[in-house]
């Protein structure tokens, strides 16, 4: 066992961005969303900070100059914007007399993208990272630790020091093992009823007179950006809630990392009326060892329109993403979370996971028996979404 220094920061900025992407890269699962970047930008424009709910602390594991670990842990004074609901577990606590509050939550604050979240060079280290974050949690006396949509990594690092495992379900679409040609090649996939909804919704889109245009990267300008945040910020507000993105944010995710940007214009009569926002994980370059490079895959974010147009969601986020997916050779594209609506635009189940430590044994005991109720139903619901698959029968 290495004889590691444990460190706790209070920003991320503590850790050298090309040590912690190197790091993440090395993942069997990174994402743009554990980029030192992103997490330093949700901090910086105070979208994730304690004023929010969002205490930030970094734990780190180091071997001489070496970063060998290294992992984000979130003080919470809510479960706002972590899309895997325990407001049952608060209120059980709370009819027991019991604080919930503060908990812990490692976790990539308002994003439910799967993915490496204990940085790690080795299983060792991420053994010892984990138990650094529990004996934080101790130290600070609180109820409970989260980590949310973890790696098969991290979820067996969180199985062998007895955390309770939790799943849920998502909507992905895959590119076949020969990619689709085009976008119609796509569609010969689906059953007949899917492939003549989908013809009817763009149809109705374009007849409307809507029109897209795709930028990425730094062609995204700040017109651009400007135009995007009015639609995400009209989203939420229509919504009754305030954005937990604020524009500093994606101003400073725009300097930062702009290769990981992908965004949608719809446009009538040449005047912008919505967007999507599409966060991208480029292939990786073929390993000279003959390993096999890996696969593009583009997220599903946000959206957001400043007038109705019967279907313009539909383009916005699904058959324009999937069209640049398909051109682009791009393996994968997540929907995020929820909506069995995807399944109609072809996105199918699949089964995501979430690990939780509970401190107080007795509540440990009951969540564990009401996961064990969960699971078998979550199970049933996958097995209930396959019978509906949208491709076609062979």
């Amino acid at each position: 066992m290495a004889n590691y220094v444990i460190r706790s920061s209070a920003s991320v900025r503590d850790i050298a961005g090309e040590q912690w992407d190197a790091l993440l890269q090395s993942q069997a699962h990174p994402t743009p969303f554990m980029r030192h970047a992103y997490l330093l930008a949700l901090q910086a424009s105070a979208s994730a900070c304690a004023d929010t709910g969002w205490e930030t602390h970094v734990i780190s594991l180091h071997d001489g100059a070496q970063l060998a670990g290294a992992a984000v842990l979130y003080v919470k004074t809510h479960s706002y914007g972590e899309y895997v609901f325990d407001w049952a577990w608060a209120n059980a606590y709370a009819q027991h007399g019991l604080r919930y509050y503060p908990k812990a939550v490692v976790a990539v604050p308002f994003t439910p993208v799967p993915g490496n979240r204990l940085l790690a060079r080795d299983s060792e280290s991420r053994q010892a990272l984990l138990a650094a974050l529990i004996a934080f949690c101790q130290q600070r006396k609180l109820s409970s630790m989260h980590l949310l949509f973890g790696s098969e990594q991290d979820l067996a690092a969180c199985h062998a020091q007895a955390f309770l495992l939790r799943s849920s379900v998502q909507f992905h679409w895959s590119n076949q093992a020969t990619p689709y040609a085009d976008f119609d090649a796509f569609l010969a996939a689906l059953a007949q009823d899917k492939r003549k909804k989908i013809r009817q919704e763009r149809r109705k889109v374009s007849e409307a007179g809507v029109h897209f245009r795709h930028a990425q990267g730094r062609a995204i300008s700040a017109a651009d950006w400007d135009f995007f945040y009015r639609c995400y910020e009209r989203t939420y507000l229509e919504h009754g809630n305030p954005p937990y993105l604020s524009r500093d944010f994606f101003h400073r995710i725009a300097q930062t990392m702009p290769e990981n940007w992908l965004l949608f214009v719809g446009e009538r009569a040449g005047q912008a009326i919505a967007c999507s926002l599409i966060a991208l994980q480029a292939p990786g370059k073929a390993d000279p060892a003959g390993a096999s490079a890996a696969a593009g895959v583009a997220y599903g974010r946000y959206w957001g329109a400043l007038e109705r147009v019967d279907c313009l969601h539909f383009e916005a986020c699904y058959y324009q993403p999937l069209e640049w997916c398909i051109a682009q050779r791009y393996q994968r594209f997540e929907g995020g979370a929820q909506g069995e609506h995807k399944m109609a635009r072809a996105l199918l189940p699949v089964q995501t996971h979430s690990a939780h430590w509970i401190a107080h044994p007795e509540f440990a005991r009951a969540i564990d028996h009401f996961l064990q109720r969960e699971d078998q139903g979550i199970t049933n619901y996958l097995d209930d979404l396959r019978e509906r698959s949208p491709l076609r029968k062979a």
